[in-house]
Parts: structure tokens; sequence; C-alpha cells
């Protein structure tokens, strides 16, 4: 068998006898290097399934000679160890318009958050510490006033993620018992996440009342009996119904429900914490206004509208949410410390509203003016040209964008951006699918968007330019091979 410090040919193909043992590769100095940085273990596992892959293409006949070389095999072994140890979590570029994006990790958090965050995953704290006890504290002590003062609820606690919120509401409200919603507020989320499936799940019986396009006060009422435990109204925020169409709002069926003895429950999903209406944006329903309207809980998401990290809020009467806090279900839904770190810094910036559109990510980039957008679209045209002729040009449009995450779904935010175009408009389907690929295979990969034959740069996603144009001759030279 060959050493690893021997040249080993036969024609232009190896054979699986020639491939060294793991240990006389482990021996070589570079691997001795990387033994020492990373330790025997990675190294070894990383040697082992290097020879294992050589030697199936050495059986197969496809193994050229070349690849067995010292130094091809060296670079081949640390290759493997640095994709191995290479993050599958990255940031990325977001250039498609989507602002709150689902899949590119929705709302981008707060500097504060992200300090505080930091400064509090560093050491100990007091997560469920009462400093000034000296006892056990409640984790949800850490925001309970925040939500409080800035929506005016008597009570409040904190769950994972909204769906979550949803699901434990119901379990810890209506366990055994039936729950009355309207039929067209049966909303299915992202990941077929549908409202009559968290109902069986919970524990409850779905009592859907009037029809997909209106339902009446009168159908909530005839509705109640003896096992009616809680009447609930869902936000369609990520469709909308319209045309021929009635619904009761939530004080509406507050007044039935509370007329009744029975507690009223809303889910706003995306849950903005402040009327966008005020910086030029549509509105959207805010939980202030549902607990004045008289519901007794209300849950909305910490990463979408609100800006903060993935959490389900809830909010309401110290009753419900005092049930919802007691039941066993809370524990194994509870939110982590990293989470509760970054939404405490994130709603203390909402007890400043003056600067919220400076310090909040998510409004900041809600409220980009177009024209500024087009101005750098503007700027950065002749650089991305350059990066993709001569097989594309580029253009400067106006673009339209949305909120994402399934808020504000009809409604379009004017942007502006770079259009891309093959060309040779033969094939230039294959050319925009390359051109993608390239952008997504960058250092810090950039994802945009193809539609109507061009691949869009959306551009209200990008505040620093710097970091896409320093990979721009990256891009010049994937283009070019």
């Amino acid at each position: 068998m060959a050493r690893p410090d021997e040249s080993v040919v036969h024609g232009s193909k190896a054979q699986a006898k020639d491939l060294p043992a793991v240990d006389r590769l482990l021996r070589a100095e570079a691997a001795a290097a990387l033994v020492r940085e990373h330790g025997h273990t990675l190294v070894a596992s990383e040697a082992r399934a290097l020879l294992d892959g050589l030697r199936q293409r050495a059986v197969a006949g496809e193994l050229p000679a070349a690849e067995l070389q010292p130094a091809a095999l060296q670079a081949a072994l640390a290759a493997r160890i640095e994709a191995r140890l290479a993050p599958r979590l990255r940031r990325v570029l977001n250039l498609t318009g989507t602002v709150i994006h689902t899949n590119l990790g929705r709302a981008l958090l707060a500097d504060a958050a992200l300090q505080h965050l930091l400064a509090m995953m560093a050491g100990p704290n007091n997560l469920e510490y009462d400093l000034a006890g000296g006892g056990r504290g409640d984790r949800d002590g850490v925001v309970e006033d925040l939500l409080c003062t800035l929506t005016g609820a008597e009570a409040a606690t904190v769950v994972n993620n909204n769906a979550a919120a949803v699901l434990l509401t119901i379990a810890a409200l209506a366990r055994g018992r039936e729950v009355i919603v309207s039929r067209g507020e049966l909303v299915e989320i992202g990941g077929a996440f549908r409202m009559p499936d968290v109902m069986a799940s919970a524990g409850a019986t779905l009592v859907e009342v009037g029809t997909t396009n209106r339902t009446h006060p009168a159908d909530y009422e005839r509705a109640i009996n003896e096992r009616t435990a809680l009447l609930m109204k869902v936000h369609t925020s990520n469709y909308a119904v319209q045309g021929f169409t009635s619904a009761v709002d939530e004080a509406g069926i507050a007044r039935i429900a509370h007329a009744k003895g029975l507690p009223m429950a809303t889910d706003l999903g995306s849950g903005a914490l402040v009327d966008l209406a005020a910086y030029g944006l549509p509105h959207e329903p805010t939980p202030q206004e549902k607990i004045a309207a008289g519901c007794d809980v209300v849950s909305f998401s910490g990463d979408k509208l609100l800006g903060g990290p993935q959490a389900g809020l809830i909010v309401g009467t110290k009753e419900a949410v005092g049930r919802i806090r007691k039941f066993p279900m809370k524990r194994a839904l509870r939110i982590s410390k990293l989470p509760l770190a970054a939404l405490e810094a994130t709603l203390r910036l909402y007890l400043r509203p003056e600067r919220l559109a400076h310090d909040l990510p998510t409004l900041r980039l809600l409220t980009r003016r177009p024209e500024a957008i087009r101005a750098l679209a503007e700027g950065l045209q002749a650089a991305v040209a350059a990066a993709v002729m001569p097989r594309y040009e580029v253009s400067v449009v106006a673009l339209l964008g949305q909120i994402g995450s399934g808020s504000l779904p009809v409604d379009r935010l004017p942007s502006a951006g770079l259009a891309i175009e093959p060309v040779h408009k033969k094939a230039s389907g294959r050319a925009l699918d390359e051109l993608a690929a390239a952008l997504r295979a960058l250092p810090l990969p950039v994802i945009a968007r193809i539609a109507d034959d061009r691949l869009l740069l959306d551009l209200r996603g990008l505040e620093d330019a710097q970091p896409f144009v320093d990979q721009l001759p990256a891009l010049r030279q994937a283009l070019s091979i």
C-alpha cells in the first residue's frame, strides 16, 4: 500500500489498493496540524469518511489518480473538516421584497435586543429568581409588567410561539368542552397548522357558526349551551374575504359571552403593538384595541409585526391569564431564557414611541421611503451591471413588496430595486436560475426573486449596501466559469 507522501499513478485512474490507511494519513504533518487544532476524534472521523468515499469511487473506476497525491488528500481532509464545522444557520441578504420573511427568519432583532441577549447569556441571570425577596421568582415577571403597560391588560404570560399560545389558551379554558368560532375564521397558517386541528389537540370540541362569508350575533347566541366554555375570534391576518361579508367584532362577541358568564378570546396572529396607520402603513388590529373591546384573552406573535424574537404573547384578565398560567401544559410550552431576554429588550423600545421607527428594524424597514430605495438602486446599477455583463443587463425598476408572514396579505409596499435580464432570451429561464444560484452561493448568500422573466433585487431590506457590493467580484467570477 502506498504511503501518503508517495505519488500513486496507475494510468489516469487510481485503484482501491492505492489508498493509504487512516493512521498513515493522520501521521502526515498537515493532518497532525489539524489534530492539534481540532482534536483527534473529529479529524479521524473525517479521514475515515474521506477514504471510504474515495474507495467507492476507486472500485467504480471513477477516481483520478491525482486525488491520491499527498497534497490533494490533505486538502480534501481539511475541506471536509471545514465543511463539518461550518454552521448550517447562516446570515443572508433578504432582497426578496418581503420584509418579514418566514423562511428567512422573520423579524430582525434590534441592536438593544442583541446587546441585552449577549449580556444575559454570558453569565448567570435572575430568570426565575426574585432579587428583592431572595427567593424563587417567575420568568413571566420579566415581561409581564411591560406587556400590561403597553396593552392595558391586567395580566400577561408568554410561551414559545403563537401557535402554542392558542393551543394553551384553548386547553386551559375549554378542555373537554365546546369552543364557538365563526366558520369564516377557521384559518390555516404555515405548516398546515389548522384551527380545527388545534381545537382537537387541546381537547376541546369545535362548534362552527355562521357561513364562510357571513356570521351574525344570533349565530353565536344560538350555539351557546351548557357545554360551551369559550367564544373565540380569529383574526384572518393571512388572507382577506371581500364582497358580501359580515362578521361580529370582538366587542360584540365579548358582550354575548359575558352575558352568559363565559370568557372570550381572540387570536391576532401577527399582532402589531402600535397603530401602523400612524406610520403611513395599513392599519392592523392591536392587542390594546382588543383588550379595550372586552376580550378576556388576546394572543399574538413576538416575531412578526412586533419585531422581536419568536414568542407567543398572551394578555388579558387576571382570572383568565391565571388559569392559563397554572395549566400543566404551560411548562412544556414555556419560553426559554434566550428569546425572553430579546423580548424584554424589544418591548422596552415601545416605551419610547417617538424613537420606535428608528430603533426597531422591522418598523424601520417597513417605513423606508420609496425614493430613498430608488436612489440606492441607481447607485448600485453600474456595479451590478459590471458583475453580470455581458450575459445579463441591469435596469432600475419600481417594485411592490410585502410586509410578510401573513400580515396584511392584500396590501403592497411601494419599493424599488434592480431587474436583471438575460441578454439572450433563448433559455432565459435556465440563465435566471443560474444567476439566482450564483447569488445564493456567495459567502453572504443573496436571496432574490424571479418574476416576469427577470431576477429582481428588491432593495427595501438592504440598509447597508457595502457587504453586497464587496461580493460583486465573486459573483462576476462565478458567472464567468
